[in-house]
């Protein structure tokens, strides 16, 4: 499914915009960027898919009724890859050139198998893969990737989170030797992203790790929470995908008698769509986000006002706004806006539209502060981090939460990041260094 989103240019949304935010004199909103959106609203990711493509329409929407970036208006493309990878390169090539002829500057297919899919093909077709918070994790070192980011972390810093937490409820590292985890992840590249840290933190730690795959789409588990059963672990990481699957796992947790509090979900895995079809059997499991749920932020009731008050929502059901999918949206949409502002600066293209290689350059030059994300109406929706030529990355640093059957509670009061950030950081540049080696790929020299 391709279809071209052009509200912008809707007499609605110019009148709302002129309503709401007026411009300032001689600026015209007339120059267009161009912005990719390769959704996925159909199947069993739907849930993820809506909720986070939603935030993402609804913050672009929201730039164009408060007078655009610098004057420059978004349109947009969406392109159905219903999460899976051959539908995501079929998208990433009708997406690539868009309606009014500018190239795409930015892909972000939420799915670490359509990141895999076309992650090669960035450089020469100059599109920044913008991997929020999933994808291939050694691509944060941006002298191999210099296209590809991480820039709300990745899965190996997630799970290294994830093990220092389960050391700080067991009484610290000392009591984590002779421990068994078992890793219950979904059979595909994002399911086994993070076996290389966690493998390696299981040996440096003396803990029994066992990996136990579950076939896509996930939604049968009977064996696999038999063998649980059987392995009697102490913790259970799950890496699902889809409310389904992961609604399943707590429901299966429950059959066995596998206490939920004992286990810990991933970024994407730990939202209400994911909690609520399991009813009972989700209270108690823990996840980390690198996005907290909210309606309380004040860029979050500034959409609400304007562009729902505007009858310009995405979300087919405005209660999903300030959830963790929608709230994940709006902060990847946000970064995209701001890496545009870099470029234009950079360029001295203000009120101009940017190329691939400019945008690029404005994304690497992202420094989200505590005083941007006040500025930005964010402040605590994520933590804030700075990209540079060398780091891809994010902060690295995630939010503990936990289902109480109605919403989430975040009980750790601070950003909470890996034992040994150094350590991670070490993995994920010998991991990019072996691969630019293997496929004599140029390292930059960020010095």
């Amino acid at each position: 499914m391709r279809r071209l989103i052009r509200r912008a240019a809707s007499a609605a949304l110019v009148t709302a915009a002129l309503a709401t935010a007026p411009i300032a004199p001689g600026v015209a909103l007339a120059e267009e960027q161009y912005m990719a959106v390769p959704s996925s609203r159909v199947g069993p990711y739907s849930a993820m898919g809506t909720g986070y493509y939603g935030g993402i329409i609804d913050y672009m929407q929201y730039v164009n009724m408060t007078g655009g970036v610098n004057g420059v208006t978004l349109t947009w493309e969406e392109c159905e890859t219903e999460y899976n990878a051959a539908r995501t390169v079929e998208c990433y090539q009708r997406l690539l050139t868009g309606p009014n002829g500018q190239k795409m500057v930015v892909f972000d297919t939420l799915g670490t198998p359509g990141a895999y899919a076309v992650i090669n093909r960035m450089a020469d077709d100059e599109v920044v893969l913008a991997q929020f918070g999933y994808g291939r994790t050694d691509a944060a070192d941006g002298r191999v990737w210099p296209w590809v980011f991480n820039a709300a972390g990745h899965y190996w810093s997630q799970i290294a989170v994830k093990m220092n937490f389960m050391a700080q409820v067991e009484g610290g590292v000392e009591n984590m030797e002779g421990k068994k985890i078992v890793h219950l992840h979904i059979d595909s590249a994002y399911g086994r992203e993070p076996l290389p840290a966690m493998r390696q933190i299981a040996e440096d730690w003396g803990v029994d790790l066992v990996e136990i795959s579950i076939p896509p789409p996930g939604l049968e588990q009977k064996s696999q929470w038999l063998q649980i059963r059987r392995e009697r672990p102490d913790w259970v990481t799950f890496w699902g995908a889809g409310s389904g699957m992961n609604a399943t796992g707590m429901t299966e947790a429950a059959r066995v008698g596998f206490p939920r509090d004992r286990m810990m979900y991933v970024t994407f895995g730990g939202a209400e769509e994911d909690m609520v079809p399991a009813g009972d059997a989700a209270v108690g499991t823990y996840v980390v986000a690198n996005v907290v749920p909210g309606t309380d932020f004040p860029l979050v009731q500034q959409i609400e006002e304007v562009v729902y008050g505007g009858g310009e929502g995405n979300l087919a059901n405005p209660e999903r706004i300030g959830t963790v999918y929608w709230n994940r949206g709006v902060a990847a949409a946000a970064m995209w806006i701001e890496a545009l502002k870099n470029a234009q600066e950079l360029h001295g293209k203000e009120g101009q539209a940017v190329t691939g290689a400019e945008f690029r350059e404005g994304y690497e030059a992202l420094d989200i502060t505590e005083a941007k994300l006040e500025e930005l109406g964010m402040s605590g929706m994520f933590a804030p981090f700075k990209l540079s030529c060398e780091k891809h990355d994010g902060s690295g640093r995630f939010k503990i939460m936990q289902w109480d059957g109605e919403r989430f509670q975040i009980i750790s009061d601070e950003w909470v990041e890996a034992p040994d950030p150094s350590f991670i950081r070490g993995l994920v540049e010998a991991s990019a260094e072996k691969f630019a080696s293997e496929n004599n790929l140029p390292v930059r020299d960020c010095d």
